[in-house]
């Protein structure tokens, strides 16, 4: 399988503006893949293990998950009802 001739360092050399493009597609999917994993394993909505914390969500009870917020949690006496 022959790889694309704009993609090798030959073709780089021939178009230099495509270095700006490969470098902006390479971090946006290293960011998406970091922010997939960190909604995989940061999320309260999210079980990896059912067995031996049935209930994750209420771990969450005076925690921050977001990445920011307006509201300082540690202080905050949220109105749901405790299960």
């Amino acid at each position: 399988m022959k790889s694309m001739p704009s993609l090798s360092m030959t073709g780089l050399r021939k178009n230099p503006s495509l270095i700006p493009l490969l470098f902006f597609v390479g971090a946006g999917g290293v960011w998406a893949g970091y922010y997939i994993g960190r909604l995989a394993f940061r999320n309260p909505d999210v079980t990896w293990n059912r067995k031996t914390n049935p209930e994750p969500w209420q771990a969450y009870d005076k925690k921050q998950y977001k990445f920011w917020s307006e509201i300082d949690h540690n202080t905050y006496e949220h109105p749901r009802p405790k299960f």
